[in-house]
């Protein structure tokens, strides 16, 4: 399960931004998720509860928030924002090249 070492990392993170700002506690933390990162989010929920205890994130709410990714068809050019995986253009059934999407980042904190 990748997912706990994701949210190991994720507490380093924020315990060096709470070293550099000068924080005592997270309330939340919104973490940008893309569809295509790999990351099953009951797992990761779990984890960030886990990993969590005894730092300054201990009892903190982990938001997921879903990121999107840019669908493109070089053959025709169609082009569209998609929130699931999809290989073909639905306009000519060419192979579709997708940007985005594998995304894994803190897009804010509540912290006192």
């Amino acid at each position: 399960m990748h997912e706990m070492a994701l949210c190991e990392s994720l507490v380093a993170i924020i315990e060096g931004e709470a070293v550099s700002g000068s924080f005592r506690q997270v309330y939340s933390v919104s973490l940008e998720v893309g569809f295509l990162a790999g990351v099953e989010k009951d797992a990761l929920q779990f984890g960030f509860q886990a990993v969590t205890r005894g730092t300054v994130a201990e009892g903190a709410v982990l938001r997921i928030l879903p990121a999107a990714a840019q669908a493109e068809c070089p053959l025709c050019g169609w082009q569209q924002t998609v929130s699931e995986p999809i290989r073909l253009c639905p306009v000519c059934d060419g192979p579709l090249s997708l940007s985005g999407g594998r995304e894994l980042r803190i897009k804010e904190m509540e912290v006192e």
